[in-house]
């Protein structure tokens, strides 16, 4: 097995192993979608009733946005899983045997993607409980998935990257509600961005859950003409700027997320 395969390979054991692990612990599976979820109620229900959005219904302009933060949500399991294993000496264990270093990481994000598949597809069904539809032919709909798949996968190793510099449980769940939160709410998942006050409009405009979210939306159709588009360059671009997100989060943060781990493991 030659320098390529045997970190894919290794990557795809661990995998197994993780996903193995998420089964005998439903509760992280659970929170990475039952919060979502009462986010769908809370926001569809109670303040979906004086939040208006002209040209189109709340629910629909509101699911898009509750994709992304589901995926924030999800991601952050990679990072607390990670602290875990630290925490535990599972990666004394590893470097004991004969396998690649950056298998534990290929496989602990190749997991959360799998978790994260599972999230997404309860959270589309939830939506179309609540009253969401999608208006665009079936290939934009799997384009959309897809991108949104394509940045859990990424945003997994900007969270394992945190988890490794942290690497106790307790520090990582802080920081990560810390920055989450505001990553979310500072943004165009829940209302327009731009009946924001001018600074804060100018974040959520560059804000890349606003990138996304908005990608999203016009994939599955839910955008309106009466609605006041943002002329910064992400939103009028926001597939485009998508993608490019997750290819600059996976230039940057797979190296260091290798070089913490090994790091980490050495020390």
């Amino acid at each position: 097995m030659n320098a390529l395969t045997m970190p894919i390979a290794d990557g795809f054991t661990i995998a197994k192993r993780n996903t193995i692990k998420i089964k005998r612990s439903p509760d992280l599976l659970g929170a990475a979608i039952m919060f979502p979820i009462v986010f769908v109620l809370l926001f569809a229900y109670v303040f979906g009733s004086v939040i208006d959005v002209p040209g189109m219904s709340y629910k629909e302009f509101l699911l898009p946005g509750i994709f992304v933060q589901a995926v924030i949500m999800s991601g952050q399991v990679t990072g607390y899983s990670l602290t875990l294993d630290l925490q535990k000496g599972i990666f004394d264990r590893f470097r004991s045997l004969p396998m690649a270093p950056s298998a534990v990481l290929i496989g602990q994000t190749v997991s959360d993607l799998l978790m994260n598949l599972s999230s997404l597809f309860v959270m589309a069904g939830m939506g179309l409980i609540v009253g969401w539809r999608v208006h665009t032919t079936p290939w934009e709909v799997a384009l959309g998935f897809g991108l949104l798949l394509l940045f859990s996968y990424a945003f997994s190793w900007v969270t394992a990257t945190v988890a490794l510099a942290l690497r106790t449980p307790e520090s990582f769940n802080n920081i990560a509600t810390m920055v989450s939160f505001p990553l979310v709410f500072i943004s165009n998942a829940f209302i327009d961005s731009s009946k924001l006050p001018a600074p804060l409009r100018v974040v959520a405009e560059w804000n890349p859950v606003s990138t996304f979210t908005q990608a999203a939306r016009e994939l599955f159709g839910n955008t309106s003409t009466a609605m006041k588009t943002s002329d910064a360059w992400p939103i009028q671009h926001a597939v485009t700027a998508s993608l490019l997100w997750i290819a600059v989060i996976l230039v940057v943060f797979v190296p260091l997320s290798t070089r913490l781990y090994k790091k980490a493991v050495s020390s």
